[in-house]
């Protein structure tokens, strides 16, 4: 097992008990990560958020472009819809026009492109050395909790999502 793996293990929710509160509907989440992809799914009733209303929230009060890129021109997440044309003859099943994965339902396929997996990036890594691009705020802070660059520890992660989802801040490390 190499270190990084260990790490990220170390550091999961088997070994790690935080709670993070949504500062909206007060539901407990084991990381900072499952709080923001609560807000970025849509899925706190009380949240006035989702994917992209949390990016301009986040690009609002990150002027300097800490996290989030600053992007020329962005409209918002672009959705797409398969239909039975989307079947493969040769394959036999149904295939992502964009990528060209193969997927056994067509159900299975429009999840596929409603995912991030096709969308812009639109954050990137804090750490200068690193700069990994990330389709969502979760995927960020996910990257940042696994220690992976080295950038900031778990528990600092834990304890400074606050100044990402509070909206009387502006983001800094």
């Amino acid at each position: 097992m190499n270190r990084n793996n260990l790490v990220q293990h170390l550091n999961s929710s088997i070994h790690r008990q935080t709670n993070v509160t949504c500062p909206f509907c007060k539901s407990q989440h084991g990381t900072a990560t499952g709080l923001v992809h609560h807000l970025e799914r849509g899925s706190c009733p009380w949240a006035p958020l989702d994917k992209d209303s949390l990016y301009r929230a986040v690009r609002q009060y990150d002027p300097n472009g800490v996290v989030s890129k600053k992007l020329l021109e962005w409209n918002g997440s672009s959705s797409y819809s398969a239909n039975e044309r989307a079947w493969n003859p040769y394959a036999e099943p149904f295939e992502c026009y964009l990528c060209h994965r193969l997927f056994n339902t067509l159900n299975g396929l429009n999840q596929h492109l409603n995912s991030p997996v096709h969308q812009q990036a639109l954050y990137h890594c804090p750490n200068p050395s690193c700069r990994r691009d990330f389709t969502t705020l979760a995927a960020t802070i996910n990257h940042l909790e696994s220690e992976s660059c080295g950038f900031m520890k778990f528990r600092a992660v834990q304890t400074n999502v606050e100044r990402i989802v509070n909206p009387n801040r502006m983001l800094q490390f």
